[in-house]
């Protein structure tokens, strides 16, 4: 038993005892001398029956397992219930027992006692709540007045180390304009946020509207920017049922609320009917996007996942999430490269993989122009090691992680990628494997995101750092980004390029503004926004995923296959020799190599020299 229960069992004994002569008192007019001792005697002879089994049914409802913070009319009720249930015992057992008491002590104890006892048990609720007084330092704007909401509001008011203090609530139903919700008055409607912000000095807004659909998000979010407070928001209503801890599942607002769209629907059985009962391999599969294809990949029961990267600090924590989650999945762990081809040979033939997901990848696009032979390397190479394999061990289907990038190339990175596509194209034209490639934009959340960047520069004061004004990228979800590389991969026939529409590009310098002004600071005055110029191999737009032409659509209208890559396989094979033995020669001329392999790839103005030029002398 918890020191909390065992406080409140002993607390509960004596306000048993109490209840009852408190009762022969208030009978008597509250003179103990006329109280007939033959009462007196029956009540103490009673008193161990009466403790235990009151106890056992304070027990049985509850009573010492509920959070009393929390405390509603639930909890009520279960007073009532118990006191009333230990009052019928009474009934029984003093007459049986031939213990006589006044006829009103059956009537008077068990009101006594539910008064006692209620008392006892909330006013531990309104102590946490008086200690609150006067230590809130934000003055705290509640939007939403519905069951979230007065959750919310009843984990402010008592909590003293919060340090918040609601004054208002927010609410669109004009039936509750004008009332009170534990003290804290409705104010008024959304069109209300901004002028009682400045009104009332609110310095936090906390949005506890968790069912509401990520378009109506994106409305009250743009709302609350311009009140200059720090904004707070809780997740959705499945997230926050699991939670354990209410305001710790309060969270600043991402650029994920902004974007203004619902999360992206995918066919859910069919993932499942093609992953469930296969052997599957994850290249990368400790980074950002190998990581979520594993936990995906892991809750439609495949036989048995393989995780293969060569960090093994990210390996491993994916690792003991999955085993935590799953603890029936056959999981295996391998730290390699797949630019060794003994161990992905080995790989292939200890576990016979029916379905490969390449993640692994370098994808910086900055550092890539730096160290173009490793790019090559990785990538390109990385790649190909791991295609021949797959031919030599018979998997079913290969599916590679491509990106936007390789589209129109500028980067030398985007150009690998581009390279990995031609060499899916080409190996699936003469190998039983289906070889295909699934191309999107950036991903919120993955490593090297502007979004924590931002969040991080804004925690330290300042600047936040954005490359050129009119920068503009594609986003989507880690979870929406795999999912819908699982129901491509699901739908493949082989040699597809498979490309994902993005839906509206955002202006990167828009989005920093958003984030600091939902930190409660204003862009330009208390955090600065500095550009700092285009890094080697970046654009300026991305270009838009479904601008290459020749398109076809799938059964999922945010999936679609791009046409053919036209090349020479002859003379690619040459080519790719040629690149192998200048990457690894590091003699400087691979972006010549990557230029004649990829036509459309131009170098930008910002990119790296070429490297047989001497830098630095």
């Amino acid at each position: 038993m918890a020191v909390r229960q065992l406080e409140l069992v002993l607390v509960d004994i004596v306000m048993i005892q109490l209840s009852a002569f408190l009762t022969l008192v208030i009978r008597y007019e509250l003179v103990f001398a006329n109280i007939e001792p033959t009462f007196i005697a029956s009540v103490l002879k009673y008193a161990p029956i009466n403790t235990l089994v009151t106890l056992g049914l304070f027990w049985a409802f509850r009573l010492y397992h509920s959070l009393w913070r929390y405390a509603s009319i639930t909890e009520l009720g279960n007073i009532v219930l118990a006191c009333l249930s230990s009052a019928l015992v009474q009934l029984v057992a003093l007459p049986v027992l031939d213990w006589p008491v006044p006829r009103s002590y059956y009537i008077l104890q068990p009101i006594f006692l539910i008064i006692l006892v209620t008392v006892e048990r909330y006013s531990y609720r309104f102590l946490r709540r008086w200690r609150n007084q006067g230590r809130a330092e934000h003055r705290v704007m509640i939007i939403g007045a519905g069951e979230a909401g007065q959750m919310l509001l009843r984990e402010l008011q008592d909590t003293p180390n919060l340090h918040y203090r609601p004054v208002c609530i927010i609410d669109d139903d004009e039936r509750q304009w004008g009332r009170y919700i534990q003290n804290v008055k409705i104010v008024g409607g959304r069109d209300r946020i901004k002028r009682t912000a400045r009104n009332m000095g609110i310095d936090v807004i906390m949005i506890a509207l968790p069912s509401m659909s990520k378009r109506q998000r994106k409305e009250i979010v743009d709302l609350c920017r311009s009140t200059h407070c720090e904004v707070k928001i809780l997740p959705g209503m499945a997230q926050l049922i699991q939670g354990e801890y209410f305001v710790g599942q309060l969270r600043p607002v991402d650029l994920e609320d902004l974007l203004g769209r619902d999360t992206i629907q995918v066919d859910v059985k069919t993932i499942g009917d093609y992953v469930r009962g296969k052997r599957v391999l994850v290249t990368g599969g400790g980074g950002s996007i190998g990581s979520e294809l594993c936990r995906q990949i892991a809750s439609h029961s495949p036989e048995m996942l393989v995780i293969f990267d060569i960090y093994e600090n990210n390996a491993y924590d994916i690792q003991q999430e999955l085993i935590k989650r799953y603890p029936n999945l056959e999981l295996y762990v391998e730290i390699g490269s797949v630019r060794d081809e003994g161990r992905l040979n080995d790989i292939f033939n200890r576990f016979r993989p029916q379905l490969v997901y390449h993640a692994a990848a370098h994808k910086h696009v900055p550092l890539m122009e730096e160290s173009p032979n490793e790019a090559v390397k990785n990538n390109v190479f990385g790649t190909l090691k791991t295609v021949v394999t797959a031919d030599k061990y018979h998997v079913e289907r290969f599916v590679l992680i491509s990106t936007d990038k390789a589209v129109n190339p500028t980067s030398l990175m985007g150009a690998t990628k581009r390279i990995c596509e031609m060499i899916i194209q080409s190996y699936n034209a003469h190998s039983e494997t289906d070889y295909v490639a699934v191309r999107f934009g950036n991903v919120l959340g993955s490593n090297g995101s502007v979004v924590p960047l931002f969040r991080k520069q804004i925690a330290e004061g300042g600047p936040v750092t954005v490359t050129h004004p009119d920068v503009t990228r594609y986003f989507m979800t880690i979870p929406e980004a795999v999912s819908l590389v699982l129901q491509a991969g699901a739908t493949a026939q082989g040699g597809e390029i498979f490309v994902l529409d993005m839906g509206e590009p955002v202006k990167i310098a828009d989005m920093a503004r958003k984030l600091i002004e939902l930190s409660g600071l204003t862009p330009d005055e208390d955090i600065k926004i500095e550009y700092t110029g285009l890094r080697p191999g970046e654009k300026l737009y991305e270009e838009l995923l479904l601008d290459e032409g020749g398109l076809t659509k799938t059964g999922n209208d945010l999936i679609y296959i791009g046409k053919p890559i036209s090349f020479d396989e002859e003379v690619f094979a040459e080519q790719l020799q040629r690149l192998k033995k200048s990457a690894y020669a590091e003699d400087g001329s691979v972006w010549e190599m990557v230029e004649e392999i990829v036509p459309n790839y131009r170098k930008t103005e910002n990119a790296k020299p070429d490297r047989k030029e001497t830098v630095g002398v």
